[in-house]
């Protein structure tokens, strides 16, 4: 059995929208969101609502993507992936919509960092951790 750790990051992009294809394949526009921890997948979806309201009428979408929208989607998304520096916890989020029979992509890369990760990495805990408040001026 092989662990996220052990997928790079593009084979495990390439694995969410096989998960999601079949929902994509009903839609024409939203937006697929990876939140990732450690440069491994964690949580993913689509945010979308998929009933629209025109002149007091709701109705459903009739036809989403096609199936070479959605590989190019998928290639698109893998390619963002370059884009993507010196972090490993975040968010990527791909808004898409179908114009003129042409899905549009437009991604957007959220880092996330720790504050408790960075003060424990950076500022160990000193031998005389009886005050808290200690000579803060070298700290600066």
């Amino acid at each position: 059995m092989q662990y996220t750790d052990q997928i790079s990051l593009a084979r495990q992009v390439d694995m969410v929208f096989k998960e999601l294809d079949t929902e994509l394949g009903g839609m024409t526009s939203g937006t697929v969101f990876i939140q990732i921890r450690n440069n491994a997948i964690g949580k993913f979806g689509i945010r979308h609502n998929p009933i629209a309201g025109r002149n007091g009428q709701i109705t459903e979408e009739e036809q989403g993507l096609s199936v070479e929208q959605r590989r190019s989607f998928k290639a698109m998304a893998i390619e963002v992936l370059k884009y993507k520096r010196y972090w490993t916890h975040g968010e990527i989020s791909y808004e898409f919509a179908l114009r003129q029979n042409t899905v549009i992509v437009d991604a957007i890369l959220e880092s996330n960092y720790n504050m408790a990760n960075l003060l424990i990495q950076r500022y160990p805990k000193s031998k005389n951790a009886a005050n808290t408040y200690h000579d803060v001026a070298s700290d600066v």
